[in-house]
């Protein structure tokens, strides 16, 4: 089942910019980039990627786990 994603644009206290399912309680509902649908986070993370190649971009610990670097 897909998911919508979003690329939260404010910076983490550690830099990234975290992307979040729609389903997530951090989901962000300000300053946001809407990624669209995906299977998993993997390819929201890669989408997110393409599209903001400045970014550092992780996914979120909550929602994204198997995605977060750490």
């Amino acid at each position: 089942m897909e998911k919508a994603y979003r690329l939260n644009l404010n910076r983490q206290p550690n830099g990234d910019h975290e992307v979040h399912a729609d389903d997530c309680r951090y989901y962000p509902n300000l300053n946001y980039d809407s990624l669209g649908k995906f299977c998993d986070c993997v390819a929201a993370v890669a989408a997110a990627k393409r599209k903001h190649p400045s970014k550092d971009i992780n996914g979120c610990v909550h929602c994204a786990r198997e995605c977060n670097t750490g």
